[in-house]
């Protein structure tokens, strides 16, 4: 894609401020037509993958900068299935992808924020949150029994202000960590129910997919409604330049893998990196060794 589209696809749905933010002002079904040809899709995916490895090779041995990229989404948006597909074209050793599920006795023995910090990607590493910390302020306020068993101290729990001290801890981490050296983009794949509705039947209906479906995916659709008032409000609180949500459509899987891979992209490229040069008595010793495997026999 031109420097030009990239930049209009991705105002589109880059959000860096809460004030006036609205998730319905952010159609799920959206293509940017005018801006995305859907003929071009499969080759501009393609191309984006490819550009993305060959930025991790100079990310990678730099070693300076860490980049950390949550997905959130409700179920069937196809966070998996975009995580695969646009790091399908990077070398393993410098991605590290962590799954978030209910925490454990020793995760709930600590802060929240505290198995988030262990799993943060090192320098000159991409992390990947499939759901985050950010589950603290979804699922915690969807389900008041997933926060009573934190066990906080009691004073601490409830009040007009407890969501927003949280959300704003959260802020704050994530303030901290750019000012450390990692880029941090987070990504909302913003599924609608008819199509999540539409997945889960599929899902249903085909044996090799039938793996996919649980109970408890209905259990959450109950609370839809809830969940779009919290993923608004986290959103609202926690986006800022430096942290930048990017509110996918989530109805067609092609568009949503083509925005995701492009904002990487060009979070990669705005560091202008490049390559790596040794200094000179590196650059000796592989002469050194140059001229050693030359002078061997055989």
């Amino acid at each position: 894609m031109k420097p030009k589209q990239v930049r209009k696809l991705l105002e589109r749905y880059r959000v860096t401020s809460g004030k006036g933010f609205r998730l319905k002002d952010y159609p799920p079904a959206d293509i940017a037509e005018g801006i995305v040809d859907k003929r071009a899709a499969e080759s501009l995916l393609a191309e984006g993958v490819q550009r993305l490895a060959e930025l991790q090779e100079l990310f990678y041995p730099h070693a300076s900068w860490a980049m950390l990229c949550v997905f959130q989404a409700m179920d069937a948006a196809g966070k998996d299935g975009t995580i695969k597909h646009v790091m399908s074209g990077v070398n393993p050793q410098g991605v590290q992808v962590t799954s978030f599920k209910a925490p454990g006795p020793t995760e709930l023995a600590h802060d929240f924020l505290w198995r988030v910090g262990i799993c943060l990607p090192a320098r000159g590493h991409i992390g990947i949150f499939n759901r985050s910390h950010y589950e603290e302020v979804l699922v915690a306020r969807v389900h008041a029994e997933v926060l009573a068993r934190q066990n906080l101290p009691a004073p601490l729990v409830g009040g007009r202000h407890f969501w927003a001290h949280r959300l704003e801890d959260i802020a704050a981490f994530e303030r901290y960590l750019a000012r450390q050296g990692t880029l941090v983009l987070k990504f909302y794949l913003n599924v609608s129910r008819e199509e999540q509705k539409r997945r889960f039947l599929e899902r249903l209906d085909t044996p090799d997919k039938n793996w996919k479906f649980s109970a408890a995916d209905l259990a959450e659709r109950a609370h839809w409604a809830e969940y779009m008032d919290a993923y608004e409000e986290a959103i609202a609180a926690t986006a800022a330049p430096w942290a930048p949500w990017f509110v996918v459509p989530g109805d067609n899987k092609w568009f949503t893998r083509l925005v995701v891979v492009q904002a990487m992209i060009e979070a990669l490229e705005g560091l202008d990196l490049k390559p790596m040069k040794l200094p000179p008595d590196d650059l000796a010793r592989l002469e050194e060794a140059r001229r050693h495997l030359q002078e061997e026999g055989g």
